[in-house]
Formats: C-alpha cells, structure tokens, sequence
C-alpha cells in the first residue's frame, strides 16, 4: 500500500469522516468527473488495488498519466495478472470510471473480471502512442465513458 502524502497543516484527505461526512462507513460515494476527494499526490495512489462490485481485485494502479496540454488525467494504467511482474498485462482506465473507496483504501471499478479478456491493454514494452486520438476514444468507449477532453 503507497504511503500517503499530505502538505503541512492538510488533513487526512482519506480519512472516511472528511470523505463521506454523516455516512456510513464503507459507503462508497462516486464523484463527479473522477474519484477523488480533494487532492491527492499521484504517488498516494500508485500501488492502490482496483476493486470491482463483486469485490475481486482487478489489479493495481500503476501509473497515472498526465495530458500535459489540458492539465487533465487522461488515463490511470492497471497493471493485472502475472506474477513477479513477468506476464503483466497494463489496461488504460479512464479517471471518471474509477471510485474512490476511502475506508478500504482501493479504488473501484464496475467490470467483471472477464471484461479484461477483451479490454484494450498493453505491455510494459509497448505502450501506446499519445498521439493515437483513436485508441484514446476506443478505451473511453469501451468503458462507456466520454472521452477525458470533452
């Protein structure tokens, strides 16, 4: 699990009280445009596991990557499968289909496991152009989200 990184003087920001205020714990609350509950350093995320609804781990954030032009999170990279890291296989997920989950600690994504058998995905040798505008729509599409830049 990736240590969490605050700024002096910040709170918690995965602290459920400050979260989800009045609910429950282990409410998960989406948030528009993207799962996150205020700020949180890229770092904090990386390593977190990505659950779905049936609570199977899907695999682990590996990479968050930036559109340097917008400003904007243009995917997270799922790394899923292997062991050691030999047999990996990275999936493109889009921000807005990830929940954050701030009692377990996890994101979560609405996807069976067997969406993954047919899932646009790549390997650490071989990532995918960011100037492809297409597979950008295709991973989008595939998870029925709009695209990061509309």
């Amino acid at each position: 699990m990736a240590m969490l990184d605050t700024f002096p003087g910040s709170a918690d920001l995965r602290d459920p009280a400050l979260v989800n205020p009045g609910l429950p714990p282990g409410t998960v609350t989406p948030v528009p445009n993207g799962p996150g509950p205020g700020l949180l350093t890229a770092s904090t995320i990386t390593g977190d596991k990505i659950l779905n609804l049936q609570e199977q781990t899907l695999g682990t954030i590996e990479e968050i990557m930036l559109d340097m032009s917008s400003g904007r999170i243009a995917y997270v990279v799922m790394a899923s499968g292997g062991f050691l890291g030999l047999g990996e296989k990275l999936f493109a997920l889009p921000w807005s289909a990830l929940t954050l989950d701030a009692d377990r600690k996890c994101f979560v994504l609405d996807a069976s496991k067997e969406k993954f058998d047919h899932a646009p995905g790549f390997d650490k040798d071989s990532w995918p152009s960011e100037a492809d505008r297409e597979w950008h729509v295709q991973v989008h599409r595939y998870y029925s989200r709009p695209p990061y830049w509309e």
